[in-house]
C-alpha cells in the first residue's frame, strides 16, 4: 500500500515519540501535533488499515516491520536534509520545515546520491 505524506507524517511522528517516551498513545500525537483527536483517531484507522501499526488493547502504538521501516526511511530523509541546509547556511527552523516538504517526494535515487555526496565530504 502506498501511502500519502499526511501518513509518512504520521510515522514520522510515532517514531519521535518513541524515541522520547517508549510507548506512544494516540493523545500523545495530538499533544505533540496539536491536531484534533478526531483527525489522529482517522489517521490511526488509516495506518492500522495499512498494517503500518497496530494499537493494543490498552490504546498503545506498535510499528509493524513495513511501517517502522518507513518511518526509519522519511526520519533519515528529515535529518540528513535539514543538517544539509543548515550546513548551507539555512536557519534551523526554515531548514526543517523545507527538509519535511522533500522529504516525501525526493526519489531513492536522488537521496542516496545526496547521501554518497555528503559522505565523500566528510
Amino acid at each position: 500500500m502506498q501511502l500519502q505524506e499526511s501518513g509518512e507524517m504520521y510515522l514520522e511522528t510515532i517514531l519521535i515519540l518513541k524515541n522520547k517516551y517508549a510507548q506512544v498513545r494516540a493523545i500523545d500525537i495530538v499533544n505533540y501535533t496539536g491536531y484534533t483527536k478526531p483527525s489522529v483517531s482517522r489517521a490511526i484507522g488509516l495506518l492500522k488499515g495499512g498494517k503500518f501499526i497496530q494499537v493494543d488493547s490498552d490504546g498503545y502504538i506498535a510499528f509493524t516491520d513495513s511501517g517502522e521501516e518507513l518511518a526509519f526511511k522519511i526520519y533519515e530523509r528529515h535529518k540528513l536534509l535539514t543538517s544539509l541546509f543548515v550546513t548551507l547556511g539555512v536557519d534551523e527552523k526554515v531548514a526543517s520545515e523545507d527538509a519535511c516538504k522533500i522529504e516525501h517526494h525526493i526519489s531513492d535515487e536522488t537521496f542516496e546520491a545526496i547521501k554518497k555526496h555528503i559522505k565523500g565530504i566528510r
